[in-house]
């Protein structure tokens, strides 16, 4: 199952590399290219999972603390920035430890 989902995931990807729309007869053309074999609901699934989706947003959100913003607009600023802050007071209040103060090094 996880061959058939990552295989549909870099055919999507790929597609929209080469600015081509999502679809499923797109993705299976490529599958089958490939070489691969994938249970067939799945190009179906991803098709319709990403037909309304800006997927350049979506690559560039990946690990971001909240919810991706909508096609055309921005996240407010209140959902971002309270997560930002707590980030920046956890790295003042701890400092850098180094290998050197602890009397070892990786090497010794």
């Amino acid at each position: 199952m996880a061959v058939s989902k990552l295989t549909c995931i870099y055919s999507a990807l790929i597609l929209h590399n080469n600015e081509v729309p999502v679809t499923e007869d797109k993705m299976n053309a490529l599958i089958k290219a490939a070489g691969v074999n994938v249970e067939p609901f799945w190009p179906g699934l991803f098709a319709k999972a990403l037909n309304n989706v800006n997927i350049a947003s979506l690559i560039c959100n990946v690990g971001v603390g909240g919810p991706a913003p909508a096609a055309g607009g921005a996240a407010p600023a209140s959902t971002v920035a309270p997560a930002e802050e707590k980030k920046e007071e956890a790295k003042k209040e701890k400092p850098e430890e180094s290998d050197d103060d602890m009397g070892f090094g990786l090497f010794d």
